[in-house]
């Protein structure tokens, strides 16, 4: 386990960032909110080859501590990546630009394409492009996961925490109760073995935190139980409360959705609910954009920002809430242990769900070419993967067209 006076070298790493200009921040997350295919796992893997390969802006180390802390907190944990960058680059400014520069275009984009699903009762057919994207988003992830894996797996009691988190990943256990679980079993590791009890206040104040956070919304839910109507103060109210609770993947989201908008109130049907995760799924940016989808069928334009803005606050509430703990938990030993467990564990999650894209993706010899020539081109001669992720558009389309 890293010694005490690491932790505290990591920790002094936060507080001497350089100052990003807001251009760049925004320049940067703008073409990430346009060409970051294939869910959170998808991109973080691009967040982390422009911040801490090409930009250097973050070390590994830094970067997966921010993995871990979205992944605690409930809400898109791709967005509150992108917002906790922004504020490590430029504070509170860049805290509200970087999430907002990577929501923008998704939701627009799922807005443009709600507004075609109204007009003409279906899903556009461009959204084909999307089979020769997805075996290059499976190298993207390959890549940062090497990357990652080479910081988090310090230890080889670490590399078995890692195990078992991934098995219990792929069993289908709660992701919330993994990240907590590794956390944990590292603290008790710090303890037995070298009686190390620094940090067990900040570390007892983040987990009341973390159930005040898990708490808090079931109480604002009880605001917004019972009512049928579909006036805009309800509509915003019921996706306050959902992006306040929700952890883990879009299928996750899909059970929250169908429960409370198909099932409790009657808002959509099971048909449309399925479409408004599809799209979600398939479009670059946030999968959480789904909300812009069911908000722009159920209310139009005005509905669609009404959803989208419940949504996605919470994210940026909890990243504002939770900035400034980080640098403090990494001063000390038993609450660094305890992250060190958690990002652990987020990557194990995000192996789980490259193993689950990958049965998606790579369904044909072509797929299986594409997937291998992106991570050849990516981990051996470093091209940048916007451009590969176009090529992939382009082939995928191609490749339709014949067929």
């Amino acid at each position: 386990m890293p010694r005490p006076g690491v932790q505290r070298e990591e920790a002094k790493a936060y507080s001497a960032q350089e100052v990003t200009s807001l251009w760049e921040l925004a320049a940067l997350f703008l073409r990430l909110g346009l060409t970051a295919f294939g869910g959170p796992a998808a991109h973080i893997a691009l967040m982390r080859q422009e911040v801490v390969e090409r930009r250097k802006w973050l070390t590994e180390a830094q970067f997966l501590d921010l993995i871990g802390a979205a992944n605690l907190i409930p809400g898109p944990s791709s967005t509150e990546v992108a917002i906790y960058i922004g504020f490590l680059r430029a504070r509170w400014a860049g805290l509200i630009l970087a999430g907002t520069c990577f929501i923008l275009p998704a939701a627009l984009l799922v807005s443009l394409i709600a507004w075609a699903y109204v007009r003409f009762g279906r899903l556009p057919a461009v959204l084909g492009v999307l089979y020769g994207v997805k075996p290059v988003v499976i190298a993207v992830i390959v890549q940062a996961l090497w990357g990652l894996g080479k910081t988090a797996l310090k230890t080889r009691f670490l590399v078995g925490v890692g195990l078992v988190a991934a098995v219990a990943a792929f069993a289908g256990v709660s992701p919330l109760l993994i990240l907590f679980g590794a956390g944990l079993v590292l603290v008790g590791e710090k303890w037995l073995v070298e009686r190390q009890m620094e940090g067990l206040t900040p570390l007892l104040g983040l987990l009341l935190a973390l159930s005040v956070l898990a708490v808090a919304p079931w109480l604002l839910g009880r605001y917004a139980v019972g009512s049928q109507r579909q006036d805009m103060p309800l509509l915003f109210l019921v996706f306050l409360k959902l992006g306040s609770v929700v952890y883990g993947s879009g299928y996750v989201l899909l059970a929250f959705l169908r429960s409370e908008l198909v099932t409790q109130r009657g808002w959509l049907t099971s048909a449309q609910l399925l479409d408004a995760v599809a799209v979600g799924q398939v479009t670059p940016g946030p999968v959480f954009t789904t909300a812009t989808f069911i908000g722009y069928v159920m209310a139009g334009p005005k509905g669609a920002f009404v959803a989208t803005l419940g949504m996605f606050l919470p994210a940026f509430l909890f990243v504002a809430l939770s900035a400034r703990i980080l640098p403090r938990l990494r001063q000390t030993a038993l609450a660094a242990a305890f992250l060190d467990g958690v990002n652990v564990a987020a990557l194990a999650l995000m192996a789980a769900i490259t193993w689950q894209l990958g049965r998606d993706a790579l369904r044909d010899a072509l797929t299986v070419v594409l997937a291998i020539l992106s991570a050849v081109l990516l981990l051996r001669f470093k091209v940048n993967s916007a451009w590969l992720i176009l090529g992939g558009a382009v082939v995928g389309a191609v490749a339709l067209a014949i067929r």
